[in-house]
């Protein structure tokens, strides 16, 4: 293994310019000094011990992050955005997946939390009170994604998921005249009163629409065909329902070509997260779209800033395409409601 004295060698230096040039200081290098030691380190393929750099500086240059799902579109777009927002930190980042079980995730967060991470991002599927309990005994900073409220003692970001439903269901009843909007509900273990069934509940009261058909199924695909088929094969068949996520949406278009019945011409289609594949579907979704980038880069700061904790909210874009029956000269992207985020600190709301 090729070490720091054998570069010191090579290049006429001590190891302690060594040092400086690999860590950019504390001390300046004379540019032609530093350059020889740059074409030493080339020439023996040095690579700094990772390890002692990080025992000797306290930090391991690593954050983790922990998702229900790596498989599902909105979550890989998060990680790569995480990713992305800590390489520009010069962090490399750890990425795992609880497959949506409480029992794994808190196992995963203790093992990341035990290699001594500079901090972890969780997506969490906890409620508040596990949230609350378990950050008490993780030794690194830890900051919650996908919170719909405050969290005590733990710094938190999330999108408006109820306002994101809101958009979505009122553009149905107002501008497409629709009596009353379905929703198909993802399950999940959260403990959260999650935001998009909210909305949608509230949007339809504050119209006075009729009750609507509520479907539960799994954030995936085949629930989204599963749970689309009991919807679409039920009396009262619904002209109109709302995806409370993207692979929902499409599993559940597949249910409604399977049956014959065309979107957006007999059934309205819109659907909440937004992700790539909400645009290459057919017709590509309406959809509420998070803003992904914007979140992971307050999640990173947030872990990393080391103030007290906040509860970062932010609103969504509302993109108009074609599963709900809107036309244009663009297939994709044709009307969007930008918004801003907002800071929310304290306890929940009353």
């Amino acid at each position: 293994m090729v070490t720091r004295a054998d570069v010191a060698r090579l290049a006429g230096v001590s190891t302690a310019v060594v040092s400086y040039v690999v860590n950019d200081g504390p001390r300046p290098v004379a540019a032609d000094t530093a350059a020889r030691v740059r074409e030493a380190i080339e020439m023996l393929g040095y690579r700094p011990n990772a390890s002692a750099r990080a025992l000797k500086l306290g930090t391991t240059g690593v954050l983790g992050l922990v998702v229900p799902d790596s498989s599902n579109p909105f979550y890989a777009e998060l990680a790569l955005e995480v990713e992305r927002s800590a390489t520009r930190r010069g962090l490399a980042l750890l990425v795992a997946s609880s497959n949506s079980d409480l029992e794994l995730e808190s196992r995963l967060i203790q093992d990341l939390a035990s290699r001594q991470v500079d901090g972890l991002l969780v997506s969490a599927i906890s409620g508040p009170p596990r949230i609350t309990a378990g950050a008490s005994r993780i030794p690194v900073p830890l900051t919650y994604l996908d919170a719909q409220l405050p969290v005590e003692g733990v710094s938190t970001v999330s999108s408006d998921g109820e306002a994101g439903a809101r958009m979505l269901v009122q553009h149905l009843l107002r501008v497409h005249g629709h009596s009353t909007v379905a929703l198909l509900m993802g399950t999940a273990s959260t403990g959260w009163v999650d935001g998009r069934e909210l909305g949608w509940q509230r949007t339809l009261r504050e119209h006075g629409a009729p009750d609507a058909p509520l479907e539960r199924a799994p954030f995936s695909r085949k629930g989204g065909y599963e749970g689309g088929l009991r919807l679409l094969r039920g009396r009262g068949r619904p002209a109109a329902v709302f995806a409370s996520s993207d692979l929902q949406a499409i599993g559940l278009l597949r249910a409604a070509h399977e049956l014959g019945i065309a979107v957006p011409g007999e059934l309205a289609v819109v659907a909440y997260d937004g992700t790539e594949e909400s645009e290459y579907c057919w017709p590509p979704l309406t959809c509420a779209r998070q803003r992904i980038a914007d979140i992971a880069e307050a999640a990173v700061n947030a872990v990393l800033d080391g103030r007290a904790p906040t509860h970062r909210v932010f609103d969504v874009d509302l993109l108009i395409r074609r599963s709900c029956g809107c036309t244009g000269e663009e297939p994709g992207e044709l009307r969007t409601r930008r918004a801003r985020p907002r800071d929310r600190i304290g306890p929940p709301p009353t």
